[in-house]
């Protein structure tokens, strides 16, 4: 009790004392009047707290709020107007959505029976794996994916006794890289698409295939630093019928979950069409399509549909990022975003490879240190300011995007997915993975898929 008593206090010393640092730093070393400068330091509380203290983040996103409402450094307009309502609505639908599936046990039972019709073990079997959890991070969420992918990797290696650590990190890994190739499949992905009114179609043409080339470059990685680990794999599971290596899984009406997914998903990569065939705005139907799969949800669980919202929804979650997001508005009226822009813009002149290059390095900076939807958070305002300068451009938008998602390889804490895939670990009693072994693997994962991801941006937007 004394050795929690000391470490809370440890860290209350060090977030009073980074406070103070920062609020001086700002006021004498950056120049910012004292408004702005105050309005920065409680946003940048906001985000340590965050960090420091995790359990109870969200009581740090409420008092911050209050405080910069209460000192009229963040209006109720801007309040309202950066809570990003509409994102919050999104992730809540599709919560819903995919809760259903998942309680349905539909996924368990599409992998099983992709693994019995694309053959045996051996390598091809890992690949078929990391690619399948790539794809079902694109498809659903990266939280969902690693949660049913990572209990099938973890089945086959202890069937197979062998060391699951080198395949928990490939999964993660390939879950976030999946995570980035949709609107859908990450909740910056989300932020970024509603933001920059970026539609499903934007997506599949340009993160799509940007995310499956730095997949190859991934997997070409991973099957050399842990190539010994990969073909024992490929030889244990070779002496085992496909049969016998995969449960068999119940879907419920098998038939009816399959129909609900194909018309959701239909309905997602086709939004831009509805929308211009109903006079609708852009991305109307991004937002209409989950909330109307939520209603269908709760039209088939029928009496028990009030728990399943309960449940279901991490409302804990959406919470902290309404309010995280509509406390970046307070550096807005401020003016801070407007001065970071223009130093922005003046730094790198008009080469938009270096902005290219310097906001994915640092978003994809602050997402390995803190988290990408902190990272992003605090970007879009950026971002849009940027819009208007010589150097802005759609191409900022996957600048970002890539740099969040790619990034969040590089440590144990750069991802959720990362850290529900540690926890899986701990509650299965297995070995842990400490955070230089991670570090380790995630630098040699993430500086081959960063520079793919820039390069073809590059191709795409600057060449």
């Amino acid at each position: 009790m004394l050795q929690s008593d000391s470490g809370g206090a440890k860290k209350a010393a060090i977030y009073i004392a980074a406070i103070a640092l920062s609020f001086l730093l700002l006021y004498f070393g950056f120049g910012l009047t004292a408004k702005q400068s105050i309005a920065t330091t409680l946003v940048l509380g906001l985000v340590l707290g965050t960090v420091l203290f995790w359990d109870i983040r969200l009581s740090f996103a409420l008092l911050g709020s209050f405080i910069l409402i209460g000192s009229g450094l963040l209006g109720i307009e801007k309040f309202i107007e950066f809570s990003s309502l509409n994102i919050i609505l999104f992730l809540a639908g599709m919560m819903l959505f995919v809760g259903y599936l998942e309680k349905n046990a539909f996924f368990e039972y599409l992998i099983a029976r992709i693994m019995k019709y694309t053959g045996g073990g051996g390598v091809r079997l890992v690949f078929i794996i990391l690619l399948l959890s790539c794809f079902f991070a694109a498809l659903v969420d990266e939280v969902t994916s690693i949660l049913f992918m990572l209990s099938i990797v973890l089945s086959l290696c202890a069937r197979l006794r062998i060391n699951p650590t080198p395949f928990v990190m490939m999964t993660v890994f390939a879950t976030n890289i999946g995570s980035s190739a949709t609107a859908v499949g990450n909740p910056v992905g989300v932020m970024i698409a509603l933001s920059a009114k970026l539609t499903f179609a934007d997506f599949l043409e340009h993160a799509t295939v940007v995310a499956f080339a730095c997949f190859v470059a991934m997997f070409i990685v991973c099957f050399i630093i842990f190539r010994n680990e990969i073909l024992e794999f490929a030889q244990k599971s070779r002496e085992i019928s496909v049969k016998d290596l995969f449960e068999a899984h119940t879907s419920g009406n098998k038939a009816l979950n399959a129909l609900f997914f194909l018309i959701v998903f239909s309905a997602l990569v086709l939004h831009t069409q509805l929308e211009q065939a109903l006079g609708l705005e852009k991305n109307a139907m991004l937002l209409g399509v989950s909330l109307g799969a939520a209603g269908v949800t709760l039209l088939l669980e029928r009496k028990g549909a009030r728990q399943f919202v309960e449940t279901k929804v991490d409302w804990w979650t959406l919470f902290f990022f309404m309010l995280l997001f509509a406390s970046v508005g307070a550096l807005e009226q401020s003016g801070v975003m407007e001065i970071a822009a223009k130093a922005f813009s003046t730094a790198f002149g008009e080469s938009k490879a270096l902005a290219s290059f310097a906001v994915m390095m640092l978003a994809g900076i602050l997402s390995a240190s803190l988290d990408n939807v902190l990272a992003v958070a605090v970007f879009i305002p950026l971002v849009h300011d940027l819009q208007a300068s010589a150097i802005g451009g759609t191409y900022l938008w996957w600048s970002l995007l890539f740099g969040a998602t790619l990034f969040g390889n590089l440590t144990m804490i750069g991802s959720t997915a990362n850290i529900i895939a540690l926890g899986l670990i701990e509650k299965r009693g297995l070995p842990r993975i400490t955070f230089m072994q991670w570090l380790e693997a995630g630098i040699k994962v993430t500086i081959p898929t960063a520079a793919t991801a820039f390069a073809m941006i590059y191709l795409q937007y600057l060449a």
